[in-house]
């Protein structure tokens, strides 16, 4: 453990963030940038005095709940995370889950993508964002619950709205073999996460299919560079899907674009312009 280089990390960590940041009030008198090391410790749920006794390079190790909770109170990335579990002296391990949180580079590429239609999947294909020609093509994922934004789930056991599996897809078969041979691996990344195991055990009871496919330990899966979704409004739309990999985060940037000129792309053109609130898309 390197008290000094732990001291002086937290407490540069702790200057650039503001109140607003954590949604704390800045109120008056605030001498020093940043945070206060009593707010820090309050929203690490730790003792104010043990805190300062860390930024004063007199505390023993922290534990590695102490140490998540800093992390999370001073908002650090990954890479910061990492760095301040090597300091402490207790190397960071494995994520006990996937990651829900979306960089926020991603998220603005999202928003840069107006003629395309862009998700980002977690590592269970949860839909953990998304544009709003995603939202116009497919539904509105923000009325949904984290339960029904789960592709995996949806493919398996449903809603079938009108009768339609997923969107109406056309590779619904070859999706949903690929999605459950992502879910094993998946699932061995994180052993211990209830989540997954509880994603797993609820597919398995309820799907037949699924667990036929579970039982085959298949984890290799092919891209799929074109499909059709059936929009109940404007009818099939084929279009071409590309997947970019964010490795640090264990998610997937998934786009879907037309060809230039095509029915497709007048469709999503479309799409875009009215989107879903005129054109009663089933939320």
């Amino acid at each position: 453990m390197d008290r000094r280089e732990l001291a002086a990390f937290l407490r540069s960590r702790r200057e650039r963030i503001t109140p607003a940041d954590v949604g704390l009030p800045a109120g008056t008198r605030r001498r020093t940038p940043g945070l206060r090391r009593e707010e820090v410790a309050q929203l690490a749920f730790i003792s104010t005095e043990y805190y300062t006794r860390l930024e004063q390079a007199r505390a023993p190790r922290p534990s590695r709940e102490v140490l998540t909770g800093l992390a999370r109170a001073l908002r650090l990335g990954d890479t910061e995370r990492d760095h301040l579990h090597h300091l402490a002296g207790a190397p960071p391990g494995p994520p006990a889950g996937p990651s829900r949180e979306v960089r926020p580079s991603i998220a603005n590429l999202l928003r840069r993508l107006p003629n395309a239609a862009a998700i980002v999947l977690s590592a269970t294909s949860e839909v953990i964002a998304w544009n709003d020609l995603a939202t116009a093509l497919m539904e509105d994922f923000s009325a949904l619950s984290r339960r029904d934004r789960n592709f995996v789930r949806r493919a398996f056991l449903g809603p079938h709205r009108d009768g339609r599996r997923l969107y109406g897809v056309s590779d619904v078969d070859e999706f949903a073999r690929s999605s459950a041979q992502g879910l094993r691996a998946a699932a061995a990344r994180y052993p211990d996460d209830p989540e997954v195991a509880e994603l797993v055990a609820e597919l398995r009871s309820g799907s037949e299919e699924f667990a036929r496919l579970w039982d085959s330990h298949d984890v290799s899966a092919r891209p799929t560079l074109c499909k059709t979704l059936h929009h109940p409004l404007v009818g099939p739309i084929t279009v071409n899907c590309d997947v970019l990999d964010i490795a640090d985060r264990d998610q997937r940037v998934i786009i879907y674009t037309a060809d230039p000129g095509s029915p497709a792309e007048e469709a999503l053109r479309l799409l875009s312009v009215v989107g879903t609130q005129r054109m009663g898309v089933p939320g």
